[in-house]
């Protein structure tokens, strides 16, 4: 008998719900037999459920992308509204909802990035960036982090410094990699350096390699402003303006992938505003429309926008503007405005740093600590001395795997990556429930502890 919405519909049990996704659907970055997902029915807040009735804390914010939280009703109904007026209109059309989040969002741009480019997602965001970037210049090589992710479409994963390019190699030529500001494990940081001599030195790297590459040969350099899932890097101050300077000083354009950090995520509109300094393009995502919908943007600066006036633009998307997705980020910002997110962040954020100090103090698995607004991780080590990895690079451990799978036991998502444990809280998240998810985090740690060696 063939499956129809009649025989699956929503009566499915928690086991026919996983069991059918697995036989039809592929999960991203897993090896098929091992993926053993959660059958996610519904969300509110902070929190989401299982079809077994089971609740779940969402100290991930999904893939660090429900920034307003689940099941907001101004999102939902938006989009229920737009669905009535008009469902879909071609990218050749202008509609009252693009007029006005294109509105919307120059506003709440830095400096004169005034024109978007809309995608469905971040990948394809800096897809065109790096079309953009090549047309405008005349140059072909860009420069990216080894510590990056920037998208799995073709160019994208050719961009990302992180070993899941590896698959997918060789990739767009042209590509130049550089060292991120990783202070906690840089070959260029000596213990007592102010911060100051240690961004000197990652941007005198820079240059160094700029000098070798032919500064003259690179079209863009691309940087996830925050580092996101190859361990949240914040860059030191001064990291962020004096590339601004660099690439000013040889022509290059600054691309700042803001797909994971921006919308509030670090308690500014974008996280490039913390440093004031103002990127050729940014490229965002995820929290544009706190995921309900898929949508991806490139915001580019006036200078790089006047030259489509005359010249073709070369990309397009069939859902390029689509009016739901536009719906639900206008929305999504309208809500963020009214709540004042970013103040909340910012408080939110002072809680998370003194809590995951907290941790530091208390465990010795906890070698590291880095956060900005609610964006943080706990890096975990067997060794404080020798900040020996509690996981491998690209890798994990049974320790890992056994922190990982008490958080679920105990009824919390999270995003744990070699020997990261994030804590990316959706941004609504109120002080009593980020101090019971550490009170959470707090025993889950005694299991890395154990591990530890002296």
């Amino acid at each position: 008998m063939t499956a129809t919405t009649e025989t699956i519909g929503s009566a499915m049990t928690a086991e026919e719900i996983v069991a059918l996704t697995k036989r039809h659907t592929i999960f991203s970055w897993s090896a098929q037999g091992s993926v053993n997902p959660i059958p996610m029915v519904r969300g509110e807040g902070i929190y989401f459920w299982d079809a077994n009735g089971k609740r779940y804390m969402d100290m991930n914010s999904q893939l660090m992308c429900v920034n307003i939280g689940h099941g907001d009703r101004r999102v939902i109904d938006a989009i229920k509204r737009q669905a009535e007026e008009l469902a879909y209109a071609g990218p050749g059309m202008a509609t009252p909802v693009r007029a006005r989040v294109g509105k919307m969002l120059a506003d709440l741009t830095p400096g004169d990035l005034n024109r978007f480019f809309f995608t469905l997602g971040g990948a394809e965001a800096n897809e065109n960036a790096i079309r953009v970037a090549r047309m405008v210049t005349g140059r072909q090589k860009i420069m990216a982090r080894y510590r990056s992710y920037h998208g799995a479409t073709s160019g994208a994963i050719s961009l990302t410094g992180d070993p899941r390019r590896w698959a997918n190699e060789p990739g767009l030529p042209g590509v130049v990699r550089f060292f991120d500001p990783y202070k906690y494990r840089s070959h260029l940081f000596r213990e007592g350096d102010s911060d100051e001599m240690f961004t000197r030195r990652c941007l005198d790297e820079i240059e160094e390699t700029l000098m070798y590459e032919g500064p003259q040969t690179i079209a863009a350099i691309f940087v996830e402003t925050v580092t996101g899932t190859n361990g949240l890097i914040v860059p030191p101050d001064g990291y962020l303006q004096g590339l601004r300077q660099i690439c000013d000083r040889y022509g290059i354009l600054l691309v700042c992938d803001e797909v994971m950090c921006g919308l509030g995520r670090t308690g500014k509109w974008f996280a490039a505003d913390h440093w004031n300094v103002v990127p050729d393009m940014i490229t965002m995502a995820k929290g544009l429309t706190s995921a309900y919908l898929p949508l991806g943007a490139l915001a580019m600066s006036d200078r790089i926008a006047n030259y489509f006036d005359k010249n073709t633009f070369f990309g397009g998307l069939t859902y390029n503007a689509h009016p739901m997705s536009l719906a639900a980020a206008e929305a999504c910002l309208q809500a963020m405005i009214d709540d004042d997110t970013m103040v909340h962040t910012q408080k939110m954020g002072r809680v998370l740093r003194d809590l995951h100090g907290v941790m530091k103090d208390k465990h010795p698995s906890v070698g590291d600590v880095r956060s900005i607004g609610l964006f943080g991780v706990l890096e975990l080590v067997r060794n404080r001395v020798t900040k020996e990895p509690m996981a491998p690079f690209n890798g994990t451990s049974p320790e890992m795997q056994k922190l990982g799978a008490f958080l679920k036991e105990n009824g919390m998502y999270a995003f744990i990556n070699w020997n990261n444990l994030f804590t990316n809280p959706p941004l609504c998240i109120t002080e009593a429930q980020l101090r019971e998810a550490f009170e959470l985090i707090d025993r889950a740690l005694d299991i890395t502890d154990a591990a530890v060696t002296h």
